[in-house]
């Protein structure tokens, strides 16, 4: 008769632990569903008892009436793919662009004492405020809008990257360059690794900003995309249309952030 070893103990004492986390995600996601229900059940109820004024509130029986028609029509479609099609190409241009530059100011320490205090600066303005004048510069189109967008999450992004490339380890980096290291390997074999974690912490932050950005940019300029639907119900008095440019909106957001956390899994499982 074989007594269990202490490795056959901890893979089950692992097990057990694995079901308890399942079994309290699936409880949490239940609770949120249920709590998104009761809050869509108990608006609902106060527009159809009259509590709340449904021409300033809308409801959410107005709200599917009139996502049908859009998508019955198909336009819903084209709203949301031009929308979702510019927040995806801005967080590509920003991010990437952003850790670039946030590599040459780790690479040379001169350039980033030289530029701090614009970064700074620019850190602190108002992107919104500055989205007109983007317009102006990139064209009233899909490209001024992207760019309002890329230029919401570069500063960030910059800021940021470069300050988590600062924080590695001094004594590891000293330990590689008594080993004959150059800037590049320290780069590729410590910097960037160490810093996985942040960057897609980061990304996800870009993403939401991004999208912040491209519906900035189409409430100026745009005939199409989640923006557009959300200023032009505003601007005819229907609510009703506004709600549901606001809850596609949430959605696609949902999205995008499920889709960065899916990358963060694939990346920490490889």
């Amino acid at each position: 008769m074989q007594t269990p070893t202490t490795t056959d103990s901890a893979s089950q004492t692992h097990q057990v632990w694995l079901l308890q986390h399942k079994r309290e995600k699936q409880k949490i996601t239940a609770v949120q569903i249920l709590l998104l229900i009761t809050l869509l059940a108990v608006w609902e109820l106060a527009a159809r008892m009259g509590w709340i004024d449904t021409f300033l509130f809308s409801s959410p029986g107005a709200i599917v009436e009139i996502f049908w028609i859009y998508f019955s029509n198909g336009t819903i479609w084209a709203h949301i793919g031009i929308t979702m099609w510019e927040t995806f190409v801005g967080f590509l241009i920003g991010t990437f662009c952003g850790i670039a530059i946030a590599v040459m100011l780790w690479w040379w320490p001169v350039l980033s004492r030289i530029l701090d205090p614009f970064l700074v600066v620019m850190n602190a303005l108002p992107k919104t405020a500055l989205a007109p004048i983007v317009i102006v510069w990139f064209g009233a189109g899909l490209t001024g809008i992207i760019a309002v967008a890329v230029s919401i999450c570069i500063v960030v992004t910059i800021i940021s990257a470069y300050t988590d490339f600062r924080s590695v380890d001094a004594d590891k980096i000293r330990m590689l360059e008594s080993f004959g290291a150059t800037k590049g390997q320290i780069l590729r074999k410590l910097v960037l690794p160490a810093n996985r974690d942040n960057m897609l912490s980061l990304a996800k932050i870009n993403m939401g900003l991004c999208l912040i950005g491209v519906i900035v940019g189409e409430f100026l300029v745009s005939r199409s995309g989640i923006g557009y639907l959300i200023v032009y119900g505003s601007q005819v008095f229907r609510l009703d249309l506004v709600m549901m440019g606001v809850v596609i909106l949430a959605v696609c957001a949902w999205i995008l952030n499920s889709l960065i956390n899916l990358l963060e899994r694939h990346i920490k499982k490889s």
